[in-house]
């Protein structure tokens, strides 16, 4: 099949193996519990604060670093799953999570439980890869939309239910129940992986090249650590500086990085083959995927500082408010898988876009008067949005390439949703930080200079969202391959 192929008709191939559907309801299962860390400890801050006595600034630190991580590892996925078993991947990964959840647990200081979260991400970066490749081998054509609206859940609801449910924690227990309740859960998952896994594909004795690992920690770990701390480089000083020296290295490491894997792919030995851009749809696919886990993450960043600084409610109230959006995103996923099934990308993506426009055009109409119960809706809105979009982007994004190319395709989705979720915090970060000083400048009061701040950068998101109901219009369903 051509990388550039691309047809609007349905597919037909066999079904899947029993014994390989328990491979990937278990995979689904082991990527769900490890994603769901990345963004838990954010409700933690305030406790982390007076238990550890460290300062916003360190905790914060907590999620930045595993972020940055799962930026520096995840682009070596396709490497390793070239180079290794999906058994090995799949063990290495459980084994990482598991002993990092169990040093956080226990960690008697910042610096241990730093370092526990460093080596949970570590795991967690080679799962997601490897369970998006697993699919894309195992599962057939015309039903890769059923099992890619169950990753769905995995890349957007697990981040979203993240800060509900560590809220709930919190509110009856210490921070440090937040891995007791996961660990006992990754050890049980990692003994029945290392039982029932079967290797799935076929390796080889792919090359590494040590520059390309450089270069790929330098961009994306970079540009993410940039990045993040461009909503704290407001009042300059040494974090602006380190915000300019740390996106001008990820910018230069980057384009190196690209210039070398041009060089390398020509003898199949590139770290990140990127001949999966000739694929015009997942070119496509792929940029809007961007732009809308950027949007995702910005709003997940928001509407809590709305909710509590605004509208003055307390932390477990925000949760609960914010939970019925990530619900409703798990719970249509697999609906979205089907019809992409039957009916190809377009009458999918077209209306979500039209629908997350629609919902950050209500957004930045907040302000402090605004009813707690209209952000809920505007919140499922989004949501409803932009589960009609995940599922077919990245089903078609991936379902264009050829196989050889896999492992590299679900590499760079997930690379692209650290980079994404990163820049998307950053822009609605800094638009607020900026309109909210300009307000307070201009006389007014507290609360309603930051309901300006949050109204203009969701203002800022819809304008841009504009773009992506354009683009909607070229995803195209990806050419299937003979039985």
């Amino acid at each position: 099949m051509s990388t550039t192929d691309a047809v609007d008709g349905p597919a037909t191939t066999a079904a899947a193996e029993p014994t390989q559907l328990r491979v990937i309801w278990l995979m689904l299962g082991a990527a769900f519990v490890v994603i769901l860390n990345e963004t838990i400890m954010g409700v933690a801050i305030p406790q982390l604060v007076v238990d550890l006595g460290i300062t916003i600034a360190a905790a914060q630190w907590l999620t930045t670093a595993f972020m940055l991580t799962m930026a520096v590892i995840i682009p070596i996925t396709g490497f390793l799953i070239q180079r290794f078993t999906t058994r090995q991947i799949f063990i290495a990964a459980m084994t990482l999570f598991s002993i990092g959840t169990l040093v956080a647990g226990l960690a008697p200081g910042f610096e241990l439980l730093l370092a526990g979260r460093i080596v949970q991400a570590g795991g967690t970066a080679m799962m997601m890869p490897l369970l998006m490749t697993t699919i894309l081998t195992l599962v057939p054509a015309n039903s890769r939309g059923r099992f890619m609206g169950r990753i769905s859940i995995v890349m957007s609801v697990a981040p979203a239910l993240g800060p509900t449910i560590s809220g709930a924690i919190l509110s009856l227990a210490s921070w440090r129940f937040l891995f007791w309740l996961v660990l006992p859960i990754a050890v049980v998952m990692l003994v029945i992986g290392a039982r029932r896994i079967r290797n799935v594909g076929e390796t080889r004795r792919a090359p590494i090249d040590l520059t390309s690992v450089v270069l790929s920690a330098l961009g994306f770990g970079g540009l993410v650590y940039g990045l993040s701390l461009i909503g704290a480089a407001g009042s300059g000083g040494a974090t602006g500086a380190q915000m300019w020296v740390a996106l001008g290295v990820g910018a230069v490491s980057i384009g190196a990085f690209v210039w070398r894997q041009l060089v390398l792919q020509r003898r199949d030995a590139a770290l990140l083959d990127l001949r999966i851009f000739r694929s015009r749809t997942f070119t496509i696919a792929i940029s809007l995927m961007t732009m809308m886990m950027a949007a995702m993450f910005g709003t997940l960043i928001l509407l809590p500082i709305y909710l509590q600084n605004v509208l003055g409610l307390e932390p477990v109230v925000t949760g609960m408010l914010m939970l019925p959006g990530g619900l409703v995103m798990g719970l249509v996923a697999p609906t979205i898988g089907r019809l992409f099934d039957r009916y190809g990308p377009r009458p999918l993506v077209v209306p979500g876009s039209i629908v997350v426009s629609a919902a950050l055009w209500a957004l930045a109409t907040l302000t402090p008067e605004t009813p707690p119960w209209l952000i809920v809706v505007a919140h499922v809105l989004l949501s409803s949005g932009l589960a009609l979009m995940f599922t077919p982007l990245f089903t078609s994004a991936l379902g264009s390439l050829t196989p050889a190319l896999y492992s590299y395709g679900s590499a760079a989705v997930g690379a692209v949703q650290q980079v994404a979720g990163a820049a998307g915090t950053a822009l609605f970060v800094t638009i607020l930080s900026a309109r909210t000083v300009e307000l307070s400048s201009a006389g007014a009061d507290a609360v309603t200079a930051e309901a300006g701040g949050i109204q203009t950068a969701f203002l800022i998101g819809a304008v841009l969202s504009l773009l992506v109901v354009v683009g909607a219009f070229f995803v195209r369903r990806p050419a299937t391959e003979p039985a």
